[in-house]
């Protein structure tokens, strides 16, 4: 995205064309044409993530103004070590200052307002700064959104002497905490990539999705795929760390002055590690080589095929193809769905082929719930497509049956005493097999968990679950670890996603959903949600203020760059986990209707609740 637009004040001088062509007014630039006359801009056109922002130090006698705003604007650049910005500063706060510390994300960028004197205790001149936060991101990556709140800070300014020691200049001598940047230089500078660990006491991996750097990283002069792997080795995002394992040894880091990271001809990615690794088993190594082969996968601008682990006397630790990435897959007996499942007007589980090109050509599933033994009012299908459980009898029954063979109407597993709107919502399955329901008796909430789909129903602990708050609507994510929830309270759904935590023993059970996340704060409301990826959603909501859309939304909160064309009249939205696979949507006007790359909205079918396996 391209930078916010700022306010600066006026009566700054022209600089000359040896600052490529930037005018003063500007503490820093573009990218400069070839043709053309010369004129000021400011720091990039929005929506190009493309452009470089090119910061300068301030001019010699600059007024107090131009020493704020310079120093404003050269934080959004990315020259090494942010020397310009440190330009701006005092000596001792130059070497104090630590923008890696924290990066505070604005909606637009800092406004600052004119500066005021202090005490004659601690003389200089202290501008505020005001704007509307929207997020953090801190030391380790970790994005986390906020509602937006009024953002308050304030940079100190002094007096120094200049280099020749015969004036005095203005400089900044209490900067801002880390880095204040508004959201379009945010998302200009930064991008976001999955690490991947393993879920606790299992071999299959859960992503953990934080931003790094879109270029070199100005403080640690790294690549993005080095600075990928550097935040992989320093370990989970604090959030997910209570439900994952690395298997990378403690201090195990990249070799020392590795600042990039380059796939050779053969799409073969060598990473040089440090002593800490030398001794580990093959075992523990094809783990490791595991976790950075689907972390170095997920940059799409990186083709890697193997991973190559090293010691740090450069002699082999290990090797992982990508083959063998479906040993640690989270669910790996699963592919690509084959069918997209919907309920009929009749109430009966119908299917269409995902890759069919017959529109309309759909059928019904075989046993009860496509034969209309039963109604059927919400459903969700096994990963493998073999089984489905359905919430039936106006929301109070849930029962699984197969949908590949005919067979009997199944006996109820999970009851509901609520009353007509407060009974069991969808269900939905994890990549273990396992199934879940919320049950939204006002007088008893619950969320159940199914093991395998059909033992007897365990009651999940949720401290949250109460104080009038209800689960609307959940979704599983694929490695079970993860679950997304729609959360009512009075008249407002939010969405959150809460941490799934296992413990006991095989026949006691104890399971656990902790620490909700808020992930949609700016939205108003949210109807309808489903996974679009490892660590991603589909989400239908509506901003405050604003009318219903369709987003894709990061786990962590921040948003997709992904955009979804407007549809009208939505009701509920259906992702898998891979983009190959068209996003769904149920339309008040045309039934079931999907979204196929470079196409619009597509209607397919007559029906409601669009599901995938999930």
């Amino acid at each position: 995205m391209g930078a916010d637009r700022r306010r600066y004040s006026g009566g700054r001088t022209a600089r000359g064309a040896a600052l490529l062509g930037c005018g003063a007014l500007l503490a820093g630039c573009a990218s400069m044409p070839d043709s053309g006359d010369v004129a000021a801009v400011k720091a990039s056109t929005p929506g190009d993530s493309q452009v470089r922002v090119y910061p300068v130090p301030p001019r010699e006698n600059a007024e107090p103004d131009e020493i704020v705003n310079g120093f404003l604007e050269a934080m959004t650049g990315d020259d090494p070590g942010f020397a310009t910005a440190r330009t701006y500063l005092t000596k001792q706060a130059a070497q104090s200052w630590k923008p890696e510390e924290r990066t505070t994300v604005l909606a637009a960028a800092p406004d600052p307002k004119p500066g005021h004197t202090t005490s004659k205790e601690a003389p200089g001149l202290v501008y505020p700064l005001y704007g509307q936060q929207i997020a953090i991101v801190d030391s380790r990556h970790a994005y986390t959104p906020t509602a937006p709140t009024d953002f308050t800070g304030t940079i100190h300014l002094t007096q120094v002497s200049s280099p020749d020691g015969k004036n005095k200049e203005w400089r900044i001598d209490g900067p801002p905490q880390g880095l204040v940047l508004g959201e379009s230089d945010f998302q200009r500078n930064y991008r976001s990539v999955n690490k991947y660990y393993f879920a606790s006491g299992r071999n299959r991996v859960v992503a953990d999705p934080v931003y790094i750097r879109q270029r070199q990283d100005p403080v640690t002069r790294m690549d993005p795929v080095a600075q990928t792997v550097k935040a992989l080795l320093e370990g989970p995002t604090d959030w997910l760390e209570p439900v994952v394992d690395s298997r990378f040894p403690t201090g195990t880091a990249l070799k020392k002055d590795v600042t990039s990271l380059t796939p050779d001809d053969q799409n073969t990615l060598k990473v040089p590690l440090n002593d800490k690794a030398d001794d580990v088993g093959r075992e523990r190594c094809l783990k490791m080589a595991a976790q950075l082969l689907f972390t170095v996968g997920d940059l799409a601008s990186t083709r890697v095929e193997e991973v190559v682990l090293l010691r740090s006397d450069g002699s082999l630790l290990c090797a992982l193809g990508e083959r063998q990435k479906e040993d640690f897959m989270p669910d790996p007996t699963a592919g690509l769905p084959e069918n997209l499942y919907f309920i009929d007007g009749r109430g009966q589980l119908a299917k269409l082929e995902v890759a069919a090109k017959d529109i309309g050509r759909t059928e019904h599933v075989p046993g009860p719930f496509g034969n209309g033994a039963v109604r059927v009012d919400e459903v969700a299908v096994a990963r493998d497509e073999r089984y489905a459980a359905a919430v039936t009898s106006g929301g109070r029954e849930l029962r699984m049956a197969s949908i590949s063979s005919e067979g009997q109407l199944p006996e109820p597993i999970v009851r509901s005493g609520g009353r007509p709107g407060e009974r069991l919502s969808a269900p939905s399955w994890d990549g273990r097999g396992d199934l879940w329901v919320a049950d939204r008796d006002a007088a008893k909430p619950r969320l159940l968990m199914i093991p395998g789909g059909s033992g007897e129903p365990l009651t999940v602990t949720t401290p949250w679950l109460r104080d009038g708050v209800r689960v609307k609507a959940l979704r599983v994510s694929e490695d079970g670890a993860r679950v997304a929830l729609l959360l009512e309270k009075g008249d407002r759904t939010t969405l959150h996603i809460g941490r799934v935590e296992r413990s006991g023993t095989v026949a006691q059970p104890l399971v656990a959903v902790a620490d909700l996340q808020s992930v949609a704060p700016r939205m108003e409301s949210v109807t309808s949600v489903s996974w679009a990826g490892p660590s991603r959603l589909v989400v239908l909501g509506k901003l405050a203020g604003g009318v219903q859309q369709v987003r894709y939304i990061q786990t962590d909160g921040s948003t997709s760059v992904t955009g979804v064309p407007g549809l009208n009249q939505v009701k509920a939205v259906g992702a898998a986990n891979d983009d190959r696979v068209p996003l769904v949507a149920a339309s008040t006007d045309d039934g079931i209707v999907r979204l196929q790359a470079g196409v619009n909205w597509q209607p397919v079918a007559k029906g409601t609740s669009p599901v995938y396996p999930g």
